[in-house]
């Protein structure tokens, strides 16, 4: 079984990795998209919001789904689906076509983020040690080569289907057929388990109520609303405020990026070292610095290092509240699959942080400033540290004392899990 989670591991790695592709793609494109199918100004902004709405849909209904269907199945037939929406972005001509498109597209990316993080959770349970931050490090590394080939695109002036026609062709398969590997974790064995019988009140992952949740929904939704303010304002922020040229505006995203790929890529061998909550406890305050460097920056080059302390700091807070959520489903309710409702749920304040975080900004900056609508994001950040004790007892560092295996896991690790 050793060999089978490595697979595993490996096969939902490069699942992360694709879906960073497909959705830097879509997102850095939205200029040409708008170009394409002549979408007005004021008609833009419905589209974008769409997206995610649609896509906590799609989660809430992969909660349900996976009452039945394991999620490594929900995985294997939502990523081509977001693959063939995003080529049907591309190719399109009617805003009619634009519109359906970006509707699949939204459905299967909630179904998909829910999934990967369902398989993530359990595999992290079954390896007995913090590797959920790798999965993120690779959805980042994704994001950096979509955004870089999105830059391609438009510095070559390609149509929008030709750039992401080599894409999917290359994505598609090669998903489909890592997908094959795919381990559900907490359900090896467990077949069946799942379907609603015998339990009360909806299934799998019934006896995890909201309340239980709520601190780590909370969290989701605060790093979720720091990580769109960066990526909708920091461009404009460095132009228009801390007066940097037009090309100079266009790194802070950039930097933002490779420092959230290099804090998720360490990520886990600090969570293995001191624990999730002194990782959880340090990136918040490391990304509310980062916030109040942007905010009292002088000049350009100190803003970009706020936004450098930014990625750094925030890029732990997702992963391990999806670790953390897993483990509380475990702990209240015990059932194969229990944590898959609770990651699902979680997953749809992915979408609420992101709906909220731009135009909170937004509106704070029209009508205050932008360098102290900067300052709301940095005390949401903040409000993080006050539920770091959520975090306590996740797999980190067996022997080190932050958790001990439970006798089911001692029993499965000497068959090789």
């Amino acid at each position: 079984m050793t060999d089978v989670l490595r697979r595993g591991r490996a096969s939902l790695a490069f699942g992360f990795f694709a879906q960073g592709v497909a959705f830097a793609l879509l997102v850095t494109r939205i200029p040409a998209i708008q170009d394409r199918y002549r979408v007005s100004d004021a008609l833009l902004p419905v589209f974008l919001a769409a997206v995610p709405i649609l896509a906590g849909v799609g989660s809430v209904v992969s909660e349900r789904l996976v009452r039945r269907v394991r999620p490594s199945r929900l995985l294997r037939w939502s990523q081509p689906v977001v693959l063939l929406a995003l080529l049907g972005v591309g190719a399109g001509h009617r805003v009619a076509v634009l519109a359906v498109a970006l509707a699949v597209f939204g459905l299967a990316v909630g179904a998909l983020d829910a999934s990967m993080n369902m398989l993530g959770v359990s595999l992290q349970r079954a390896y007995g040690r913090s590797i959920m931050l790798g999965f993120h490090a690779a959805y980042s590394l994704g994001g950096i080569l979509g955004a870089s080939l999105a830059w391609a695109g438009a510095h070559w002036d390609l149509a929008l289907w030709v750039s992401y026609l080599p894409v999917v062709v290359l994505l598609l398969p090669t998903a489909l057929v890592g997908s094959r590997w795919y381990v559900d974790g907490d359900r090896e064995g467990a077949e069946g388990a799942g379907t609603g019988e015998g339990t009360v009140g909806g299934g799998v992952g019934a006896g995890v109520g909201f309340k239980v949740l709520l601190p780590l929904c909370l969290v989701m939704t605060f790093a979720y609303i720091g990580d769109s303010t960066v990526s909708n304002w920091s461009a404009k922020y460095l132009q228009d405020v801390l007066g940097s040229s037009e090309q100079l505006a266009t790194v802070p995203y950039n930097v933002y990026m490779v420092t959230t790929l290099v804090g998720r890529a360490l990520g886990d061998f600090g969570v293995r070292r001191f624990g999730a909550v002194a990782v959880v406890r340090g990136g918040a305050v490391v990304a509310a610095g980062g916030f109040a460097v942007v905010a009292s920056a002088p000049g350009a080059w100190v803003g970009m290092l706020g936004f450098t302390l930014l990625g750094l700091g925030l890029c732990v807070l997702v992963p391990q509240t999806f670790a953390a959520a897993g483990r509380l489903a475990a702990e209240k309710d015990g059932r194969p699959g229990a944590s898959d409702a609770a990651v699902a749920r979680l997953n749809v304040f992915n979408y609420v942080g992101f709906l909220i975080g731009s135009p909170l900004v937004g509106a704070l900056g029209d009508a205050w400033s932008y360098r102290g609508a900067m300052l709301v994001p940095m005390v949401l950040v903040l409000v993080t540290v006050v539920y770091a004790r959520s975090f306590e007892g996740q797999p980190d560092r067996y022997g080190g004392g932050h958790e001990r295996p439970r006798t089911a896991d001692v029993g499965r690790g000497s068959n090789g899990l």
